[in-house]
């Protein structure tokens, strides 16, 4: 049994996983180098030590919910630990917090931090997963199947915007939204929740007036105008016209490993949001689609591994955790090309950042274990399958 389930895992996900990794800590240190001294004078590796450090406990959580069975997360003790454990941290947050980039997001352990919005993700993706794979049998009630969970992910996502960090919230909203959309529910209870969705923003449209000085800052205002006209907003549009350099500038192969200009001041985040910018510039556009191909093949083995899983909270899971990391990546890419309006998130696996790193990792771990249980299962079934021809064909001949 031992042999099959070593045999069932997807190392080709794992090795993509793990290639994006190594690749990102060499693009954080190419990146990081120059504003560490000239910013913070730390010494030029001192964030490529700390992704290194938060790397270790990512891959440690890697192996660990690579290995323990993802339906455990569904029974009760498990699953009420998992959110009371979410919203106490949040809270904590809530009182005892860091601020760090205008948004009380973190909780400082001596010279480290955990950054507890970040987890809040999985929270909601095991949570949602879990409630609606128990409510298949009466899906479409509304008041019994639908509306509960919602309580929950709302509540999470008003814990966030206090911090405010709208950027955490809206892609916690997404997620969430892709979960309950693949649910099973019928259209008619989407629509009600639309309509809920829209009373809910009426509703809190004074509350929005009331703190609309501390919620729609001028710095937030700022990716607003720098997105419409960057050229013509010198400071609103000065990192997403120093992305456009990069990005020009690296042409096909890139100026070379570590030969980035833009990352000397011009691109002033440039190894968190703006490290696709930098990889642009150094690696070209063969550094873009190797990071865009790989990020591409996660993403779709994901929903592979949802549509062959016959356990439903699987098959949840599975699309969370694959819709997370591509809303995460078109909201990076989208901010640093122009597409859409910068909103300061990382690129997964990539950008520099311990909490969201480690989180990526613990996610795609369980994405491994749920592919490993459903090619496990397949291949069983093959072999029974076998047995029973080749029992027949026994059965058959021995007659003869």
């Amino acid at each position: 049994m031992l042999k099959r389930i070593i045999k069932s895992y997807d190392y080709s996900l794992i090795i993509s996983i793990l290639m994006l990794c190594i690749f990102g800590l060499i693009m954080v240190y190419s990146a990081s180098m120059v504003v560490a001294v000239t910013r913070y004078s730390l010494p030029s590796d001192f964030f490529f030590n700390k992704q290194l450090f938060s790397l270790a406990i990512g891959l440690f959580g890697f192996f660990v919910t690579m290995i323990f069975p993802y339906k455990a997360y569904s029974s009760p003790k498990i699953l009420l630990t998992i959110v009371l454990g979410s919203v106490a941290m949040l809270f904590l947050v809530f009182l005892f917090g860091h601020t760090a980039g205008n948004a009380q997001s973190w909780l400082k352990f001596g010279n480290r931090g955990i950054q507890p919005s970040e987890f809040a993700k999985l929270s909601v993706i095991i949570y949602l997963s879990a409630v609606y794979s128990k409510k298949q049998a009466y899906i479409n009630q509304f008041n019994k199947a639908v509306l509960p969970p919602i309580v929950f992910t709302v509540l999470i996502c008003l814990f966030v915007i206090i911090q405010p960090d709208l950027g955490t919230a809206f892609i916690i909203s997404l997620i969430s939204l892709s979960v309950i959309i693949c649910s099973g529910m019928g259209m008619k209870n989407i629509v009600k929740l639309c309509m809920l969705g829209t009373g809910l923003g009426i509703f809190a449209s004074p509350i929005l007036l009331l703190y609309k000085n501390n919620i729609f800052t001028e710095e937030r205002l700022s990716r607003f105008s720098g997105f419409i006209d960057p050229f013509n907003q010198p400071d609103a549009g000065f990192q997403l016209v120093n992305s456009f350099i990069a990005i020009g500038s690296g042409g096909v192969k890139g100026l070379g490993l570590g030969q980035s200009i833009q990352k000397f001041g011009y691109l002033p985040e440039a190894h968190t949001d703006f490290i696709l910018a930098v990889i642009a510039e150094e690696l070209g556009l063969l550094g873009v689609c190797f990071v865009l191909l790989l990020l591409s093949f996660i993403v779709l083995k994901g929903f592979h591994i949802a549509r062959k899983c016959e356990d439903a909270f699987g098959s949840l899971m599975a699309i969370g955790i694959s819709s997370m990391i591509a809303i995460q990546t078109f909201i990076n890419v989208g901010g640093l090309t122009g597409l859409i309006p910068i909103t300061g998130v990382t690129l997964p696996f990539i950008s520099y950042g311990g909490s969201s790193l480690i989180l990526l990792l613990t996610s795609v771990g369980i994405l491994v274990n749920i592919s490993m249980f459903v090619n496990y299962h397949a291949d069983k079934k093959n072999n029974l399958a076998v047995q029973k021809v080749s029992s027949v064909n026994f059965q058959r001949n021995a007659t003869y």
